[in-house]
């Protein structure tokens, strides 16, 4: 079943936001379940409905969703494929898929460790000696990059807020620079395997190392471990590209006037070379769904390697995150997720282990990567987990 709504909006359309910044995705918890069992509950059709009807609206200009349950599936779309048109949203858009890249980079990676050609338990210094200064005397393991407990600082980028980087948008920073300016700024915040940190960078370094052990490019080696076996025909890594190749939805950026009112400003267009293993695939929901699909049963990545994706590291304080996944629970449910967010786009996979529920939508965030919730992706999930 598929959900489509659109609006035609003149090019001048001005969005006005509500007060304060806007969410990235966030996997909200649903509300009670109904007195079925889950393994009958098929997906609430008609709450997923409300959840992306009346886009384009102040928080997203389009939405595309997917729920699978052991009870059917559903996929949606709704809002409009750009503001100056007002034709409908493409269901099967591509999109910027931000951080959920980690999760492709981490299979990468559990797949050359399978092969013996990468030891989770190495110091990645010994793999980039001439990366690394001797100043890291602390040695930091390939499982420490992978659940985020380097303690590597992060490395530059083009600024700090949306003007700042939307000004150097077809400007190239490559990986190579970002991880230099990171290890530049000396040894690790903390002991190694003693706090857990989010940042890129222990993922850039991870694409590093991929092309390190195998001497090819990341993007090939992603493509021919991953990409090709979960069956992600339209999946692809851009590189220093800016334009989103294959039919997609524009995304928008509000940008406040001086009399506080927004304009929506096209950020569709962006060289993502920065983000690379981190965080500059190009994909869509039914690949995604395919990724997360596979890799829970076992197809892309072997066991016992899949469990590193599974587990959080021990003795770390409120560690959430794995190889490439995080750790949430919704009324009870345990679930295995990853959000990911690019200037116009937030994206989300999740899901059971034993897939009797999934998650997997894309959202043309108005506010992508702004610190608050967006409305939309938390309508959404809470529909989703119905």
């Amino acid at each position: 079943m598929r959900a489509r709504s659109h609006a035609v909006l003149a090019a001048s359309v001005v969005l006005t936001l509500a007060a304060g910044p806007l969410a990235a995705p966030a996997f909200a918890a649903p509300p009670a379940p109904a007195s079925r069992s889950a393994d009958q509950r098929g997906p609430a059709a008609e709450a997923l409905r409300a959840a992306i009807a009346g886009l384009p609206n102040q928080y997203a200009t389009a939405a595309l969703v997917r729920v699978g349950t052991s009870g059917g599936d559903w996929h949606g779309s709704a809002g409009v494929r750009d503001l100056a048109s007002g034709r409908p949203a493409h269901p099967d858009a591509r999109f910027r898929a931000g951080s959920i890249t980690k999760v492709v980079t981490a299979a990468t990676v559990l797949r050359l460790a399978a092969q013996d050609e990468i030891d989770l338990d190495a110091p990645v210094q010994g793999y980039l000696p001439d990366l690394f200064t001797p100043d890291f005397e602390q040695p930091i393991s390939v499982r420490h990059l992978l659940n985020h407990t380097s303690g590597i600082k992060p490395g530059d980028s083009f600024g700090d807020d949306f003007a700042e980087v939307y000004a150097h948008r077809y400007e190239t920073l490559t990986p190579q620079q970002v991880a230099a300016s990171a290890i530049a700024k000396g040894p690790e915040d903390f002991v190694p395997g003693t706090r857990q940190q989010y940042l890129n960078i222990n993922y850039t370094i991870l694409g590093l190392l991929i092309e390190r052990v195998t001497g090819r490019s990341y993007a090939s080696e992603a493509t021919r471990l991953v990409l090709r076996p979960a069956g992600m025909r339209h999946t692809y890594f851009p590189g220093t590209d800016p334009r989103i190749r294959g039919p997609h939805n524009r995304g928008y950026q509000a940008v406040e006037r001086p009399d506080g009112t927004t304009r929506p400003v096209d950020v569709t267009e962006w060289n993502q070379a920065d983000r690379w293993a981190a965080g500059d695939m190009i994909s869509t929901t039914a690949d995604l769904e395919r990724l997360l699909t596979k890799l829970f049963r076992g197809k892309i990545v072997p066991r016992p390697e899949l469990e590193e994706m599974f587990t959080t590291p021990a003795g770390v304080p409120g560690a959430t995150l794995s190889a490439g996944l995080e750790y949430q629970e919704a009324d009870g449910q345990a679930f295995w997720c990853k959000s990911g967010a690019r200037y116009g786009y937030s994206a989300f996979i999740g899901g059971t282990r034993d897939l009797s529920r999934t998650l997997v939508y894309s959202v043309n965030s108005t506010d992508a990567k702004g610190p608050g919730r967006n409305p939309v992706a938390d309508a959404i999930t809470a529909a989703a987990l119905r």
